[in-house]
């Protein structure tokens, strides 16, 4: 895997944390963890971006993210478990799994490779 998926992955794992944030904070250093897990987030997604399709740098960042929450929510947070949530997550995720597998990184302006 190179860099910037694992920068995008990275931003995932943030996303998930300040959206869990943004319902369970409650005093002022939860959100404080909760803002810097947004910056982190973005920041991520926006250097990510800048050498993987915008397109599909999104689409696993916010498909994962969206994943990731549901899941956090039933494992940690007691939310109900549905198979069928867990079947339309399966699906998300190999449509996640396949955008990437197709995806090439932009090349570099000057690069000989």
């Amino acid at each position: 895997m190179n860099k910037y998926w694992n920068l995008l992955w990275l931003g995932v794992f943030f996303e998930i944390g300040w959206v869990v944030g943004l319902k369970h904070s409650y005093n002022w250093w939860t959100w404080g963890l909760t803002i810097i897990a947004i910056y982190v987030s973005m920041h991520a997604l926006v250097v990510a971006s800048s050498k993987l399709p915008a397109g599909t740098t999104y689409a696993v960042f916010t498909g994962t993210g969206a994943a990731g929450t549901v899941i956090v929510e039933m494992l940690v947070f007691g939310e109900p478990f549905q198979l069928a949530k867990v079947g339309l997550i399966v699906l998300l995720l190999i449509g996640v799994i396949g955008l990437k597998t197709v995806t090439k990184e932009k090349e570099q302006e000057g690069s000989t490779v």
